[in-house]
């Protein structure tokens, strides 16, 4: 599957990996499986899924999960997952691009550089 087949299910999701592009610093590859776009650096750091795939009544049509090396305790995330030592995966539902802010940034950032 290609980026663009996997955005086109969701025009909303065109939307926010458009403005994830404007937050993200190079270098960073996108790749698109049937359930998630994974942008990477030497591993996945953030990964843009719609849950409604999967969920009969997702909370929201785009979540994006960010792996942080440590725990956040943000109310901003709908959950938080810590699948392996030092890997944490925090689920955000996403209902506006404006809501891909400053903070959201520095968490890719951080991601991106762990």
């Amino acid at each position: 599957m290609t980026i663009d087949e996997f955005l086109d299910a969701s025009p909303f999701a065109r939307a926010v990996h458009e403005r994830l592009r404007t937050l993200l610093d190079d270098p960073y590859t996108v790749q698109a499986t049937k359930s998630q776009l994974a942008y990477r650096r030497a591993r996945g750091f953030a990964y843009l899924w719609l849950p409604g795939r999967y969920l009969r009544n997702p909370g929201a049509e785009v979540v994006l999960s960010i792996v942080l090396p440590r725990r956040s305790d943000s109310a901003r995330f709908k959950e938080v997952a810590h699948p392996a030592p030092g890997l944490w995966i925090h689920h955000l539902e996403i209902h506006d691009v404006t809501e891909l802010d400053a903070e959201v940034a520095a968490w890719l950032r951080e991601a991106a550089e762990a």
